[in-house]
């Protein structure tokens, strides 16, 4: 097996005295379609909080690329190829859809983008279906636009790693679909994608792996089919 894209070993996160993260190690493979469920409060958030460097972790290592990013700031590790999605869209609501990726497509090039930059913003919006919104603003999309243009602005910074954190989330069945349809096709391009997910059926279709958080810790690890027949996850998540 190749070198892990992501190796988080170790990591422990608390808030006073709450343990939000107990020592949880997992490795991400390169190209892998990898899925974090559990219940609310079991530690997903924090942990890619912490992968993504709005956190920092108290102990443990997140070996990225075969580097220790653990005291790199946020920034510095979205420059290095780590981008996420958030589930409540906050686009620039004064910019168009296109100026909107104007934003990290300059920050990922460190303001020397140019026609080039312009180039790629407008291939990013004909891959996730927004060519039509290029010149929209932000405020006029649907809900389901705003998430691909969420998600749109992570690709704008060229991640190696894209965590998308509950992009289909009060979504329709077939918005949930364009959604999944995306996300398959950029990992086809070689992003690595990690899935966080409380829509069951979309995070089984779409994950080659899973693994499920309770109370800090992984409580189960394998293929989705694995997990959902784990008898900790049906009794802690799945309402069994």
């Amino acid at each position: 097996m190749s070198e892990p894209l992501l190796r988080v070993e170790g990591v422990s996160k608390s808030f006073g005295g709450f343990t939000a993260l107990d020592s949880v190690s997992v490795d991400i493979q390169p190209g892998e379609r990898f899925g974090l469920i559990g219940p609310n409060g079991s530690g997903k958030t924090t942990l890619i909080n912490c992968i993504s460097g709005a956190l920092r972790n108290d102990a443990g290592a997140i070996i990225f690329n075969g580097e220790n990013i653990c005291k790199l700031p946020a920034f510095i590790r979205t420059r290095r190829g780590i981008a996420r999605s958030f589930q409540i869209p906050r686009p620039f609501k004064s910019m168009t859809v296109l100026e909107n990726l104007l934003v990290p497509i300059d920050f990922a090039g460190n303001g020397q983008t140019g026609a080039q930059g312009m180039d790629e913003v407008g291939a990013i919006l004909d891959k996730m279906g927004l060519s039509a919104k290029a010149d929209t603003m932000s405020s006029q999309l649907s809900q389901v636009e705003l998430r691909k243009m969420e998600l749109a602005r992570a690709m704008a910074a060229r991640p190696k790693l894209l965590i998308s954190d509950e992009a289909m989330a009060g979504l329709s069945s077939s918005e949930i679909d364009e959604v999944l349809t995306l996300l398959f096709k950029l990992n086809a391009e070689g992003i690595t994608i990690i899935m966080i997910e409380h829509i069951m059926h979309a995070v089984m279709r779409f994950s080659e792996r899973l693994i499920c958080l309770d109370a800090g810790k992984i409580i189960a690890e394998g293929t989705p089919q694995q997990v959902v027949a784990n008898a900790r996850v049906q009794e802690a998540y799945l309402g069994a």
